[in-house]
């Protein structure tokens, strides 16, 4: 190895189902996980289930408004409560097994013969809350008996990547609605897709669009190499969209030193955060196997576009066609991973020494497991 290029992962990583077990036990279901979109539950009743880990989470609205959370698995003999990945009740969820009860808040409210079992304490026996916490309009979730700092987990990584906490304010994210969003299957390890967004090496070979709209990314050099960092629009660009052309009036609260600039923020271990002046990009990421991550974009508006219904497709297209440059690039990657070429894994070049530090990361929470 030459002191230019840094070694990464071994294949194994990528393909090895044993390895995405611990990632599944340490990471996902440890760590706080972006789950759902709060505006997406409105009403009382609303749910939706989302697979954080090994486990079903139910995330729900209940009759004060309030977001809950919990396992989605009958207290009685295990069923699955809700098979439906999102829906609606009215006033509770019944177990389609044995049509144990529970109120939108998770207490247990009936059960065939509860009566004559006074000593059943209804709250005991009710959901299996799962802690949940709402930032930048997005209900997180976290499976831990005792989670770790929101602040540590989440925020920090705001901090990082622009040098205060307050460089997201601007954008006012959680008053923002959804213009756009877009779900994709995407045959790679969700690892692979991290590394991808964190560099942008393969920027100049594989985004001609982005790099026309951002033409520093041509250099290799991503948006996240530098602390606080954002990379300027061309001289003769107008706006973050396919072809350049103007977008919208820049976000009301947005300070006059971000415009014309994009940032990007990874928040370990599943969202990135597209921060460009007149909307948000934010995808989440639901690993589901280790060679296939199902990835959730939403396209993110001022209110007033997204209800006056203006035309945010030249804007969703420029990053749809990132979207799908990336992640064909990750499932070209992807088999290779079990070849006994990459058996000892490959090389980051200078300007990917971030993507190091996302390894060594890794590693430590696999082997700090209990």
């Amino acid at each position: 190895m030459t002191g230019s290029l840094i070694s990464t992962l071994e294949g194994r990583y990528y393909t090895d189902p044993g390895i995405f077990a611990q990632e599944q036990a340490n990471i996902f279901e440890k760590m706080w996980f972006c789950a759902v979109k709060s505006g997406d539950l409105a009403n009382p009743g609303d749910f939706r289930t989302v697979q954080v880990g090994r486990e079903s989470v139910l995330i729900a609205r209940d009759r004060h408004g309030a977001l809950n959370a919990f396992l989605n698995v009958c207290r009685h003999r295990g069923a699955r409560i809700c098979v439906d990945e999102a829906g609606s009740v009215k006033r509770a969820f019944q177990c389609p097994y044995h049509a144990w009860t529970y109120a939108l808040d998770g207490k247990l409210i009936a059960a065939p013969n509860l009566t004559s079992m006074p000593d059943v304490d209804r709250v005991e026996y009710g959901l299996t809350k799962v802690h949940l916490r709402e930032w930048l309009g997005y209900a997180w979730v976290n499976l831990a008996d005792e989670p770790p700092s929101f602040e540590d987990d989440v925020l920090s990584a705001v901090t990082e990547r622009l040098g205060t906490l307050e460089g997201i304010d601007g954008y006012e994210i959680d008053q923002l609605s959804v213009g756009k969003r877009i779900v994709y299957d995407v045959k790679a390890n969700w690892k692979l897709i991290i590394e991808n967004f964190m560099e942008c090496y393969h920027c100049a070979t594989i985004h001609p669009e982005l790099t026309e709209v951002l033409p520093e990314f041509a250099d290799g050099y991503a948006a996240q190499y530098y602390v606080g960092h954002g990379a300027e629009f061309g001289d003769e660009i107008k706006g973050f969209t396919v072809d350049g052309s103007e977008g919208f009036e820049k976000l009301a609260s947005l300070e006059e030193e971000r415009d014309r600039k994009y940032y990007a923020i990874t928040i370990k271990p599943q969202v990135f955060i597209n921060l460009v002046p007149d909307h948000v990009i934010l995808h989440r990421m639901y690993p589901v196997a280790v060679d296939r991550t199902i990835v959730e974009c939403d396209w993110l508006y001022a209110k007033e576009v997204v209800d006056t219904g203006r035309d945010v497709s030249r804007s969703v297209e420029l990053f749809h066609r990132v979207n799908e440059q990336d992640f064909e690039a990750c499932e070209r990657c992807q088999p290779a991973m079990a070849s006994r070429a990459y058996a000892r894994g490959g090389v980051l070049v200078p300007s990917e020494h971030h993507i190091g530090g996302f390894h060594e990361w890794l590693v430590q929470k696999l082997e700090s497991a209990d």
